[in-house]
């Protein structure tokens, strides 16, 4: 009793080539299907909480909810805008400064110092 491989065959496959029985690919299983549910979180409803256990109606409750974030992308924009001004006016500033440096001779230069001055104060 001999303990002998099994003899190698040549198959053709479906696209034409040919191949040996041992080297075949496996057979593949169909991909799996995966199901996947994605929730949002819920709002923190803890001021909807607090209003209506204070006795608050239901419409400001929905006043609260709709105007809140409202009232947060406005006061956003304002920042935003103030911000913008605020680095106009020290770009400004510092423009004035340095023309009248460097245009007014010793003038300028007393001007200028008199207006930074002012400006630390």
């Amino acid at each position: 009793m001999t303990h002998l491989p099994e003899p190698v065959q040549v198959v053709q496959l479906p696209d034409g080539t040919y191949a040996y029985t041992d080297h075949l690919p496996a057979p593949q299983a169909p991909p799996q299907q995966i199901v996947q549910h994605i929730h949002q979180a819920p709002p923190d409803r803890t001021v909807q909480r607090i209003a209506l256990g204070s006795g608050v109606g239901a419409g400001a409750v929905a006043a609260g909810v709709y105007f809140g974030p409202l009232l947060v992308g406005a006061l956003t924009a304002i920042a935003a805008n103030l911000a913008l001004l605020a680095f106009l006016a020290v770009a400004m500033a510092w423009g004035v400064v340095t023309v009248v440096k460097s245009v007014g001779g010793a003038d300028g230069q007393a001007a200028a110092k008199s207006l930074s001055k002012s400006r630390r104060r």
